[in-house]
């Protein structure tokens, strides 16, 4: 004997809970029936209580054609006012992605959407999660290699130094050089890709910001600089104001910042004679210039990319520089931006630091202290 389950196809609901569908038919339903009773009534009234023989076949026609229009009037009115309500998410989500930055893939969270583009929404954000995960295991994986090649290359280093201070062939010597050139251009080039690894923003850099004295710290941090803009002739200045200029920032940071703008300048500033910081205090603004040769218009937004390098780049680099630049100013939640050719002779970058907040000088641990 064979049983029989009946199955009960799925219900398919047309105005299902939370749809836009609903929304715009609870909204627009209500005044249109109103609108269509007053039609009705004011036609009542015309045939009903208006004596007839008084009028004329055409001043009744006018006067339903006066009355059709106001009433179409009325109801394009009511459908713009529901579209515009039921659209007002979609208007929503669109401010929130156009907020965004192209770093920024947290996901997309906008209350009451309508079961349409919540649908969408969470697609987006399932997508936008498996985008960071890939771009995480990438910044640890770059971060894991950096971090492994330091002990062997800092031997391959320590190697060629040893054979350099020996009395070599002239050939040989040549080549433990080149060597050595080679080993500290990757070891520079491995501290970067840390340095790179460190702000990204899972490693939440914030946790470390301390309340800094702009002025002070360009002073003390840029003085380091001062004997290399001697040795090949450029006169490094310094413009800032008596007064303290307050930011919250990570000073190891902030010290890799200011050295990766004037060794950019100390190298590719062709002609270059003078590098100058200057310091502002409304906003707190910091900006490296110099008078070289500049920048070409077409490679200005190209030169913040990781390793791009210029053809016309006579020193060797990375192209890691203008790339962490830009890395720690997003960080710290700071602004930037390059002046050069044709508009300025040589380059200036300048970078504008958000002011300090309350307690900005309390470290992530010293936060958590005083909560306790």
């Amino acid at each position: 004997m064979q049983s029989h389950t009946k199955q009960t196809a799925p219900t398919v609901s047309l105005l299902p809970a939370g749809s836009l569908a609903r929304h715009l038919v609870v909204r627009l339903l209500p005044p249109i029936m109103l609108l269509a009773v007053l039609d009705l009534v004011a036609t009542w009234i015309i045939t009903h209580k208006i004596e007839m023989s008084d009028w004329q076949l055409e001043d009744i026609f006018w006067i339903m054609l006066a009355g059709q229009f106001v009433l179409i009037i009325l109801f394009a009115w009511v459908v713009v006012q529901g579209v515009r309500s039921g659209m007002r998410a979609v208007n929503q989500l669109s401010e929130e992605i156009a907020m965004r930055s192209g770093d920024d893939l947290a996901p997309v969270a906008v209350d009451y959407l309508p079961r349409e583009l919540d649908l969408l929404v969470r697609h987006t954000n399932d997508l936008l999660a498996r985008m960071n995960e890939t771009f995480a295991a990438q910044r640890r994986f770059v971060g894991h290699a950096a971090h492994q090649l330091r002990t062997p290359l800092a031997g391959l280093k320590l190697e060629s130094e040893l054979m350099l201070a020996k009395e070599l062939p002239p050939d040989i010597h040549a080549r433990a050089q080149r060597i050595k050139n080679v080993t500290d251009r990757m070891i520079r080039v491995g501290q970067q890709l840390l340095l790179l690894a460190r702000v990204d923003p899972e490693a939440r850099p914030q946790d470390n910001f301390v309340r800094i004295d702009l002025c002070e710290w360009v002073r003390t941090s840029g003085a380091e600089w001062l004997a290399r803009a001697r040795a090949v002739n450029v006169d490094l200045q310094l413009d800032a104001p008596e007064d303290a200029v307050w930011i919250e920032g990570d000073p190891v940071l902030l010290d890799e910042l200011l050295g990766n703008l004037i060794d950019n300048a100390l190298r590719y500033a062709e002609h270059a004679t003078q590098i100058r910081l200057q310091v502002t205090s409304t906003p707190p603004t910091l900006a490296v210039e110099d008078n070289g040769c500049g920048i070409l218009p077409e490679e200005q937004g190209k030169v913040f990319e990781a390793f791009y390098r210029s053809a016309q780049a006579i020193e060797g680099g990375s192209g890691l520089g203008l790339a962490i630049v830009r890395e720690i100013a997003r960080a710290h939640g700071a602004w930037w931006n390059l002046l050069s050719r044709p508009s300025f002779d040589g380059a200036r970058m300048t970078v504008v630091f958000p002011g300090p907040r309350k307690g900005a000088q309390l470290t992530r641990l010293d936060r958590f202290t005083q909560l306790r």
